[in-house]
């Protein structure tokens, strides 16, 4: 079985991959934590396992992308007490599944290229995949399956905590969308700014994006907060979670 590991800078996507399937089996989500160490990390992997039913000893292979540089090294002690296997660091300039065409390949995110990689062998290319997490993150893969450039905006929580953060009457909302952006209370004002907000930012890069790629890419969405502007936006076709987790499983099989 194998471990796909996909850390990111506010949450930690795990999945696990049958021998020979190509669909994740088991996930889990936990929060990104610098800090924790290895014995932490190690308890972590064994709850979440004895919880799902999966003995550790089922784990043959691990690979990991990583953006939180604090963490790697725990983790890889981790992985070699909870499982006996010495997890792989998947390194963006480093794989040859998706030429990355970029002017610094060794600064694009290991997660945003092995959700590239998932998105295109999945939906074909050219294609623009959207990761709403703690940046938004619009990645253009060209018709010649190549990773050809990207768009980073600040990411929906952190814009709502940055907000909350310097007005002192503003409440913490849920994030849904209200039947008009006409808002009228502050709750509904808030949230029609807020999701309609990035419904109109993401419709408006996207367009751009194709614009410049020249194509009429497909748009897939992924990411934690997915789902708040895929209900409301006309251009996103869906919402795939496991981008990252697929493209760490094909990086694995490519080796």
């Amino acid at each position: 079985m194998l471990l796909a590991i996909d850390v990111g800078n506010t949450e930690t996507k795990l999945g696990c991959f049958a021998d020979g399937e190509d669909r994740v089996r088991h996930t889990w989500r936990l929060t990104t934590e610098p800090r924790r160490t290895p014995d932490e990390c190690s308890a972590l992997f064994l709850q979440l396992f004895g919880q799902s039913g999966i003995a550790a000893s089922e784990v043959s292979a691990i690979v990991i992308a990583s953006v939180v540089p604090k963490l790697d090294a725990s983790l890889e002690v981790a992985c070699e007490r909870s499982f006996g296997v010495a997890p792989i660091f998947f390194e963006a300039h480093r794989q040859d599944l998706m030429p990355v065409r970029t002017e610094r390949p060794e600064e694009v995110g290991a997660d945003l290229v092995a959700m590239a990689i998932g998105g295109r062998a999945r939906y074909g290319c050219p294609l623009i995949i959207v990761s709403y997490g703690t940046a938004s993150v619009f990645m253009a893969i060209s018709a010649a399956g190549e990773y050809s450039g990207v768009a980073i905006a600040p990411g929906i929580q952190v814009s709502i905590d940055a907000l909350v953060g310097r007005t002192a009457k503003l409440p913490q909302i849920a994030l849904e969308a209200p039947h008009t952006a006409l808002g009228r209370n502050t709750i509904e004002a808030l949230q029609a700014g807020i999701v309609y907000g990035f419904v109109g930012q993401s419709e408006a890069l996207i367009a751009k994006m194709r614009e410049d790629m020249g194509v009429e890419a497909r748009v897939i969405a992924t990411g934690g907060l997915a789902d708040v502007v895929a209900r409301h936006s006309r251009l996103i076709e869906r919402v795939d979670p496991y981008l990252s987790l697929e493209g760490l499983r094909l990086y694995h099989q490519s080796l």
